[in-house]
């Protein structure tokens, strides 16, 4: 039997969205699992499942229904070096399978800037890092296994249930719960990492070449000022040359959590102050360069709680928005402490993915979390809209099924495969029926 633990208050990392759960379960395998989608069913509850609780929307939230807990579904079911393939349910955190591909000799090809996601929750709304060759972790999806709304397993890839594997790679909770996915792998490999200042006007005078020279670019541009921080990331023969271990604490745990967050605090409570702690702040991020193992070079801590909206636009137009979000900064009474992030991705072919079918620049925009919007977030997301936007699916913002129809070329081949597999919306939320439509 499954577990069932007391219903309790879920909340979010960010702490921006919650819910109470008519009951929470912890099933230990796909069986079990299968079993709760039919008892939920059975009694007329919905069902939705939960991971690190990393989404700032409330894609997630399962109301009063079944809380799914993949906390017990996180075994490894097979690492085939020669395909090239490794096999993990769906609760096993990116932490866990970046260590176990090292010590088998392997990597993903490309990832986020933070580990801490389980497998299923940051492939189901999108998650993903810059490349210019190289796509999200749902790209990087082989094969998966899916418990539907009549309570059959599921087994799909390219070849067997295609239409399937096409909409649940990046599926939103909607078509199912992912109980197993399938990643495609590649030997283990070195980046070296050259982070450097540079002024705004420079980086996008540059973008073009910046991000088709160089694997992996992004940058952070701080508003109120005219600097920005960028990387470079970079396969590497190696040898690997890792931070001295009191440099990488003091750059990317100290400053850049401990230091930052107490710079935020005071930004919140003194919002005029925030325009001179972002001139310090873009001050103090200096050129370095070193060598590390991949996934330590993707990701970093992030501890310090925010909000944030991101919007993927078309590449071609990304300096001009670039341009248009400086100026509206520039002319407002906003205080906005944190940098705008800047990354690149080439177009794939998921139906709900952000790149689907273009190459992409995503722009991110945050918010220390207790500020006041202040109407910023507004403002972004019209912008973006103005240039044909896509919202991240697990990042805030107010788009509905008609606009998201008019941006993603295969939107209604998803929610056909929607009304198929899940008619009575057994996975439904409110969040899914203000994007997919009811």
């Amino acid at each position: 039997m499954p577990q069932s633990t007391a219903t309790a208050g879920w909340r979010n990392w960010a702490g921006n969205q919650s819910a109470r759960p008519g009951q929470v379960v912890a099933p230990a395998g796909v069986d079990e699992l299968a079993e709760v989608v039919r008892r939920a069913a059975g009694q007329g509850r919905t069902v939705k499942a939960v991971g690190s609780g990393h989404s700032f929307t409330s894609i997630a939230s399962p109301g009063d229904g079944v809380q799914i807990r993949p906390d017990a579904l996180t075994a490894v079911r097979g690492i085939d070096p020669q395909a090239g393939t490794v096999t993990v349910e769906s609760g096993l955190p990116l932490h866990r399978l970046n260590r176990l591909l090292e010590a088998a000799g392997l990597s993903l090809t490309n990832m986020g800037d933070i580990e801490v996601q389980t497998v299923a929750g940051a492939t189901s709304t999108g998650t993903h890092g810059t490349g210019r060759d190289s796509g999200s972790l749902a790209a990087q999806i082989k094969a998966l296994e899916i418990v539907l709304a009549d309570g059959s397993v599921q087994q799909c890839s390219p070849t067997e249930n295609p239409e399937l594997f096409q909409g649940a790679r990046l599926g939103l909770g909607a078509l199912g719960v992912v109980s197993a996915l399938t990643f495609g792998v590649e030997p283990a490999f070195l980046l070296t990492a050259h982070e450097q200042p540079m002024v705004f006007d420079e980086v996008l005078e540059r973008f073009e070449d910046l991000a088709a020279v160089n694997e992996h670019f992004e940058f952070y541009w701080f508003p109120h000022t005219d600097r920005c921080s960028t990387k470079r990331n970079n396969r590497s023969q190696g040898p690997a040359a890792p931070l001295p271990r009191f440099k990488a604490w003091l750059d990317d745990d100290f400053l850049s959590n401990t230091v930052w967050e107490g710079a935020c605090r005071v930004g919140r409570r003194f919002p005029a102050t925030i325009p001179t702690i972002a001139q310090l702040a873009s001050r103090a991020w200096s050129e370095r360069t070193f060598t590390d193992t991949a996934y330590k070079v993707f990701t970093s801590p992030r501890k310090v709680r925010f909000i944030e909206m991101e919007y993927a636009v078309p590449r071609a137009a990304a300096t001009e928005v670039l341009r248009e979000l400086k100026a509206l900064v520039e002319r407002s009474d906003w205080r906005i402490s944190f940098p705008v992030e800047v990354r690149v991705a080439p177009a794939d072919d998921l139906w709900l993915s952000t790149a689907s079918g273009r190459d992409t620049v995503y722009l991110a925009v945050h918010l220390f979390r207790g500020s006041s919007e202040q109407g910023y977030f507004t403002a972004v997301e019209q912008l973006m809209a103005a240039h044909q936007g896509r919202p991240h699916w697990g990042k805030l913002h107010t788009r509905d099924a008609e606009y998201l129809a008019s941006v993603y070329p295969r939107f209604g081949d998803f929610t056909a495969l929607r009304d198929k597999v899940d008619p009575g919306r057994l996975f439904g939320n409110d969040y899914l029926r203000r994007v997919l439509g009811a």
